[in-house]
């Protein structure tokens, strides 16, 4: 909202723009990048609505901590596939990449 405006005028004059605002009550926003988490703590959420698209607002106390993927397999896993199926371990590697982990349907994979 703009600081001095009445909240009452303001959605009134959003409503002439075809503008719908909603508050949203929320706990904690959580924004996952590629190496970390964006962690906005007692939040403020509004979403909204403007020539067919939605956008949030969001107001409140940021943190962010470090991401660390997760591996969806392990060596072991690799060597499990390679010893089932006689391939290389970066066939095995890439089964396993493409079945997400899957011990089973990375061995039948590799098999076809």
């Amino acid at each position: 909202m703009m600081p001095g405006m009445n909240p009452k005028q303001m959605k009134n004059m959003m409503k002439q723009m075809g503008m719908q605002m909603v508050e949203i009550k929320a706990s904690e926003v959580v924004i996952k990048c590629a190496d970390k988490e964006i962690i906005i703590i007692n939040p403020q959420v509004s979403k909204v609505k403007a020539m067919g698209q939605e956008t949030f607002q969001i107001v409140g106390d940021i943190s962010e901590r470090s991401f660390v993927p997760v591996e969806k397999f392990t060596q072991s896993d690799v060597h499990i596939v390679v010893d089932q199926t006689g391939v290389s371990e970066e066939k095995a590697r890439t089964a396993l990449e493409e079945t997400d982990g899957d011990l089973a349907e990375a061995i039948m994979k590799v098999q076809e």
